[in-house]
């Protein structure tokens, strides 16, 4: 396991740990849904479907957005596997949330596109060991009405709590023991999503 290099990379480029039929990706809640998750591998019923949940492809970004799983609410870090064909009937259905003119015809045509589309994608810059900005983006994306149902339902392969894991690399990284904390990094290599699948996410 690597930390994640910044020599050649596409600015647009989705890495994430997968195998031929699953792709990972990481979400933190509050102990109270995180932890039955992982048990049943089912979000319990106190998780609201009908709001817009976002999954990440990169640990290190899920860590950014939780503090390493020390924020309020995101306390439970949970890597979810889920089947790559989800994962991509979310691509395909998903807008950008935010209007590019390069790929929309003018702004009203892309809000009645994020509109209609159950899912959304935002590219923000991926972070280091140390949660710092790199030049290359990492793909959040929002699920929302049939994409977040079918996520629940359907897709879902595993739930596994690595909250623990988090809290290894952080301990490691405040001590100054980088690469053993790099050497505990999820490997997120490239995935192959063909270009067709991500050609209107990508400007």
């Amino acid at each position: 396991m690597h930390e994640k290099t910044t020599l050649t990379e596409p600015t647009f480029r989705i890495r994430a740990r997968h195998t031929e039929t699953t792709v990972t990706v990481y979400q933190a809640y509050r102990p109270q849904i995180g932890r039955p998750a992982a048990r049943t591998g089912r979000f319990p019923s106190a998780w609201k479907r009908d709001r817009m949940t976002w999954i990440k492809p990169s640990f290190l970004w899920m860590m950014y957005r939780c503090g390493w799983g020390t924020k309020e609410g995101q306390e439970t870090v949970l890597a979810v596997d889920i089947s790559r064909e989800g994962f991509e009937w979310a691509l395909r259905h998903a807008c950008l949330s935010h209007y590019v003119p390069a790929l929309h015809p003018d702004q009203a045509a892309w809000k009645r596109e994020l509109a209609r589309s159950p899912a959304r994608v935002q590219w923000d810059p991926e972070r280091d060991l140390h949660l710092n900005p790199l030049p290359h983006r990492s793909l959040q994306l929002g699920l929302a009405g049939e994409a977040a149902a079918r996520y629940a339902d359907e897709w879902i392969v595993g739930i596994e709590d690595v909250t623990p894991l988090a809290t290894e690399i952080h301990a490691l990284v405040r001590a100054g023991e980088g690469e053993r904390a790099s050497a505990l990094l999820p490997v997120e290599p490239p995935y192959p999503a063909a270009d067709e699948v991500l050609a209107h996410l990508r400007a």
